[in-house]
Order: structure tokens, then sequence, then C-alpha cells
């Protein structure tokens, strides 16, 4: 067993945690590799494959549902819904590139382990919004499932809510059940240009309070609109539409006229607007590559106050907002400490932060996430304990020490 865990089913998977159970083996979880980088350093020697616990299980298009093993790669699910005119709505972005891993190469199960949603997110909601069940094996060695094929169906505990975001600390996931959503028929992109970030901010505060149904809310200040392929030489505030097309072409029309009041706008076609938000959703291409990155969320208002703030404290600041905001992309250039107190200084009251870019060595001395209060770190130690008692998965992933 210890010469290569890669089990092909549940039964294989549920063996393999036995063995290392009874060896007190830790496990290093993986799929394809794309998110080496994400999170802090995992201390096992052991490399637990799920590549293996491949392919597509049920679909159901009528019923809007899909499931998969979590090795199953992200391009092989997008590609058999878009032949259905199907989408996962939450937009998961591709953090292989920036995290250390290959880009295009992301499993469901990567995925939904660490909760990655897109633009989308002001509308469709995060990842785990739309899980709608799991099976799994617990660092006991103990198999056991939550939710099912149906959006009603949670009853005690919603333990998919819980296993989305966990980072594979807790179970390593053998089925993965998702809700799907139909793709929309046309998309337009609403640009404002020029503004600067409060102003942009209240652009898009604007757009979200308005009865246009928006999908994407985003502001590239000029340096980052700079190395965006719709570049305009300009700041530019993006407000999405999605939708049957008369829709999306009579609100297309009215944002304009509501935005225009602040500055020049233009809109951008269905290609374009694809190209624009697939920059904005995977992060790379309008941050220098050769920086350390943060993910700040905020209360959506905060923003524009919480980057004043670390550029008054720090030297070659690169940054833009998404999610109408609530969402800042931060790339600093590198140092031992990654700016950890200057950047969790200032979001102290509005948010909290992650880097999630920087060598091993920080991200093994820094808290990668935001440190909890007591009381929450207390109930997340009881809540690892319950499931991973020893300590097997994913060990230092999330937290120093087992």
């Amino acid at each position: 067993m210890a010469q290569g865990l890669r089990p092909r089913d549940e039964g294989e998977l549920q063996a393999a945690l036995a063995w290392a159970l009874a060896e007190g083996q830790p496990l290093a979880l993986r799929g394809q590799g794309s998110k080496l980088g994400f999170g802090r350093p995992v201390a096992a020697g052991q490399v637990l494959d799920l590549s293996g616990l491949a392919g597509i299980v049920v679909y159901e298009p009528e019923e809007l549902v899909l499931t998969a093993g979590p090795g199953t790669p992200l391009s092989e699910i997008e590609g058999l819904l878009s032949q259905h005119r199907q989408q996962l709505a939450f937009e998961p972005a591709d953090y292989g590139a920036i995290s250390g891993g290959p880009a295009g190469r992301q499993t469901l199960g990567g995925v939904i382990a660490c909760n990655i949603s897109g633009p989308r997110r002001v509308k469709a909601g995060a990842a785990r919004d739309h899980l709608l069940g799991f099976k799994a094996v617990s660092g006991r060695a103990e198999a056991f499932k939550s939710g099912g094929r149906v959006v009603k169906n949670v009853t005690g505990y919603d333990l998919s809510k819980l296993m989305a975001g966990s980072h594979g600390t807790l179970a390593a996931l053998s089925e993965v059940t998702l809700k799907v959503l139909p793709a929309p028929e046309a998309t337009a992109t609403v640009l404002l240009l020029g503004q600067d970030d409060r102003a942009a901010i209240a652009a898009l505060a604007q757009a979200a309070g308005s009865p246009h149904e928006v999908s994407g809310l985003a502001h590239l200040p000029a340096a980052a609109a700079a190395r965006s392929q719709a570049a305009q030489g300009r700041a530019m505030t993006a407000v999405r539409l999605e939708g049957p097309t008369p829709s999306v072409r009579h609100r297309a029309d009215e944002l304009v006229k509501l935005l225009a009041r602040q500055g020049a706008t233009l809109l951008l076609d269905a290609q374009a607007s694809f190209g624009f938000w697939q920059e904005v959703r995977d992060v790379q291409s309008l941050l220098p590559a050769d920086r350390q990155l943060w993910r700040l969320s905020l209360a959506p208002g905060a923003g524009p106050a919480v980057v004043a703030e670390l550029a008054r404290r720090l030297p070659a600041l690169d940054y833009y907002y998404d999610w109408a905001g609530g969402l800042v992309w931060l790339a600093l250039p590198p140092t031992e400490d990654a700016w950890h107190p200057a950047v969790r200084g200032a979001v102290a009251s509005a948010g909290h932060a992650t880097l999630l870019r920087a060598e091993a060595g920080v991200r093994a001395a820094v808290p990668v996430f935001q440190p909890q209060p007591p009381a929450l770190a207390a109930l997340s130690q009881r809540v690892k304990a319950s499931f991973d008692p020893k300590g097997l998965l994913n060990p230092g992933r999330m937290h120093p020490g087992p």
C-alpha cells in the first residue's frame, strides 16, 4: 500500500485511509497538482492521489444535476455541460498558474475542497451553494455521505457547506453531486472608463442595486487595465449582463444610460466579454507574475479605504477589485513576511486576507489564512478532531501543527 496510493473506487480509498490510520502515516491529498502552492505546505511524505476517482457518474440535464468523481478534470465537466447549453453557474476560477501548479488541469474535487468561485458569485453564489451532496472517507477510515441528487434534501447537519473550503483536511471525497444551470443565451459587458477607486465602487454599487440583474461587477485601475486584452488606456469599471438576447440588449442600453452620467462608456460584445471576465476570474494576466499575491475579502464599500491605507504603507502596490469591491486581489514585492502585518492590520475591521501565492518557506512561516479568534479556533479544532483525530489528512495545510 505504501508504494502508491491511487485508489480507483471508494473501497480502495477506504483501504488506503485504513492503512494510513494503522501506520500513523500523514497523507497529502492531490488530484492533478494544480493547487500545490495553495495554502501552507503540507507536512506529509505520502501522497494520496485522487486522480483515479474520475469520470461522470450521472448527468441528468433535464434535472440540472451532475455527479462525478473528485478526480474528474473540470474541463471534461464543462465540455459536457456546454453540449447541453448548461454551466457551473459559480464560474470556478482556474488558480493553477497563480498557485504554483499547471493551468487548465484543475479537478472537481479541488474546486470543491477550496470553494473556488468566480465573478458570477455576486449573482449565483459560491461553489458550496451548488454542492448538493457528496461521498467521502474520513480520517477515521469511515465512509460517509451527505445530501443527494435533489435540492431540498438536507436533514440534520449540512456537511456539504462544511466540506467546501476545508482544503482536504476533514475527509477525502469519493463522489460529488452538483447543481448545474442553463448557460445564458447572450452576454454583454458595459465598461465605465477612467474612474478612481471610490467612484468606481460607488458605480458598481449603483449597478448592483439596479433592476438590471447584473452577473459580474469588477474594477481594474489603470495599471491592471493596461494588462487586459480589452485595454482602453484608462481604468475600467465593468458590469456584466447575461440572459435572453432581447433582455440583454435592453438592460445594456439602460445601464449605459445610468453609468454615462459618470463618464465615458463602452460596450463589449459576447466574445470580448468572455475574454475579459476570464482574465478577471483567473487573475494571472492582470497582476505581475513575480509578486506575492493576497486575496482580500471585504465589505464592498470598505475596499477603496483599505487599498488606500495599504498604498500609504507599502511599496509597488498592484491590485484590482471583483465582486463589486468585496474581493480585492493584491500583488506585492516578495518579502520574508509577505507584508502580512501590514495587510492584516489594514483589513482587521473590514474583512479577512488570504496569502495565495508566495514561496513555500514564506507560506510555512506566515499565517496563510486569517487567524481565527480563540473561540472559533477551538471549534475548528473540535471539528477537525471529529473527522480526523490523528491529523492524517493534509496536515499543516490550513494551520501549523497536526
